[in-house]
């Protein structure tokens, strides 16, 4: 044996399984199938066969399309542009139906079917017990809207990420449903009312809850509160939904965390609340 050693003897010729005239010494490195030039297609170590090529190009996970909507979701939070997304096609509807009456939907909503949204203690007395559900979903202008729904986005998303979901929308729901119900008790008898405030102001509530849970500074929150308590008494401004929205968020975001780990009594206390709440509302108290 000289001082190179030997070279190995070259594997026998065969032909492509493709190119049966087509003779080549080259095999793919994952099925071991014999392959010509033509048939190569470079790997990390050797070649490999068109076949192996192919198997693993179905088996590789085609990225998802994301929509702007999903996009969204995850900036803002899922319940947070839904519910944004709820408000603004009722503005929609709206719009459309105070054109049909000659209203210019830049300086106001009111429609026919505004008012068929509205809440007033005479009509929610009368069984239109919709109302409660549709005015907080309903807003009186432009102006009235894009305000809320700033106000939405800024102190919803963050709710959401706080507090998960599902807490986040029953807070919102429960806050809307107390309004009502100051609105019901307390409010002018033959008044409409619409908006998102209350519900709103019931996520104010329960920021100031977690944050009071958390341990955190709340003078930047209570000078915000005290800020639009103080617009709530400006002329065609519901206070009265602000504070009933207010506390009632308030009073659910603190049995949802207060029995975070007992799911039964989270659902329990929250159940009682809403009970007291229908009560108040459709009870006929007034």
């Amino acid at each position: 044996m000289g001082a190179g050693g030997e070279q190995p003897p070259a594997p026998p010729a065969t032909t492509c399984y493709r190119h049966p005239d087509r003779p080549t010494r080259i095999s793919c490195v994952r099925c071991g199938r014999p392959i010509c030039p033509e048939c190569m297609h470079p790997a990390s170590v050797g070649f490999q066969c068109p076949e192996e090529i192919a198997d693993a190009r179905r088996t590789v996970r085609q990225p998802k399309r994301t929509t702007g909507l999903q996009i969204a979701g995850r900036r803002w939070g899922t319940v947070t542009v839904t519910l944004v997304a709820l408000n603004v096609a009722v503005a929609v509807a709206t719009a459309v139906s105070a054109i049909s009456v000659g209203n210019s939907p830049l300086r106001t909503f009111s429609s026919p079917l505004q008012s068929a949204l509205l809440t007033a203690p005479v009509l929610v007395d009368d069984g239109q017990w919709w109302r409660v559900v549709t005015s907080a979903f309903t807003h009186a202008s432009l102006v009235h809207l894009a305000l809320n729904m700033l106000a939405l986005l800024l102190f919803g998303s963050e709710l959401e990420r706080m507090m998960g979901k599902a807490r986040y929308l029953t807070v919102y729901l429960v806050a809307a449903l107390g309004g009502a119900a100051a609105l019901q008790l307390f409010g002018a008898y033959l008044g409409g009312v619409v908006g998102a405030s209350g519900a709103i102001y019931g996520l104010l509530g329960a920021f100031g809850v977690v944050l009071v849970r958390q341990k955190q500074d709340l003078r930047g929150l209570l000078t915000l509160l005290a800020i639009n308590l103080v617009i709530s008494f400006l002329p065609g401004v519901s206070l009265l939904g602000h504070l009933g929205g207010l506390v009632t968020g308030a009073a659910t975001a603190a049995i949802l965390l207060w029995a975070r780990r007992r799911t039964a009594l989270a659902v329990g206390g929250t159940a009682v609340l809403v009970a007291v709440l229908l009560v108040l509302v459709f009870g006929g108290l007034r």
